[in-house]
């Protein structure tokens, strides 16, 4: 599952590691894999991801193989990281003139897959559309878009769209847009209730249930190399997350049964 908003600051990153957390919770054995070379989720699943640890970059420029560089997240069994380091931002660039350039995660995937056995792959994207977010889409079966309960929520959303339509005519018939999540919610304001209200008129049922609030403890969580579902479990951040991805298994269960 890809992970993707070009806005930067719609909670992809806080999203993606607390849905791997929760699912992990439950039993699930889950890889989050950042390509953001800001490597924000790497920092918040304590994994080593200062310049020279071999990361994401070097599978997809120099064709490293993924299992070389996937670490278990400390004291957290069943959740495990591919990091991303700095060297991810000349990535766009140095792909540009490669064979494949849009498919370089697909393959390294591809080859990954026996021996990978994971329940979930959550994709982290950077607030771009450029290569590494169509990589993202190429590689993944589904994508999860984060938005906002914000003035301004659903600009840019178009853009996105048309990309997943893009990917999926050109380079991956698989993907669909199967889930989106309503963050940063402020149930005092009048704006948060109308702009769920909005996206949930506009995206019926792709959009979650469950709602994730605006928390001080989420945001405080990975300054401390943590996910808010072991920093504060009791939280209402921690508790919101915990009910998506319970959603979430239970959309995937009923489309496997399907």
């Amino acid at each position: 599952m890809t992970i993707a908003n070009q806005k930067g600051g719609v909670g992809k990153t806080t999203s993606a590691v607390n849905l791997a957390a929760s699912l992990s919770m439950h039993g699930q054995r889950v890889l989050v894999v950042d390509l953001d070379p800001q490597g924000n989720a790497s920092t918040a699943l304590a994994t080593e991801h200062r310049a020279g640890v071999p990361s994401i970059y070097q599978v997809l420029v120099e064709d490293l193989p993924l299992e070389s560089i996937v670490t278990q997240v400390p004291d957290m069994p069943g959740l495990y990281c591919a990091p991303a380091t700095l060297d991810l931002a000349g990535a766009e660039i140095e792909l540009v003139p490669m064979v494949g350039r849009e498919t370089r995660l697909k393959r390294a995937f591809a080859a990954f897959e026996s021996k990978m056995n994971f329940d979930y792959i959550l994709i982290d994207c950077p607030p771009s559309l450029g290569l590494l977010t169509v990589n993202a889409m190429a590689a993944a079966q589904e994508v999860l878009i984060p938005i906002q309960c914000e003035y301004y929520a659903l600009e840019g959303l178009t853009q996105l769209l048309q990309n997943v339509e893009l990917v999926r005519a050109h380079l991956n018939q698989n993907l669909n847009v199967s889930t989106i999540l309503l963050t940063m919610y402020d149930g005092r304001t009048r704006l948060a209730s109308q702009v769920a209200d909005e996206v949930r008129s506009h995206f019926g049922a792709t959009v979650l249930d469950a709602v994730i609030p605006r928390s001080v403890r989420v945001s405080e969580a990975p300054s401390y190399g943590q996910s808010v579902m072991t920093y504060d479990p009791g939280s209402s951040g921690a508790m919101a997350y915990m009910e998506a991805a319970r959603e979430m298994a239970y959309r995937g269960a009923a489309v496997a049964d399907a």
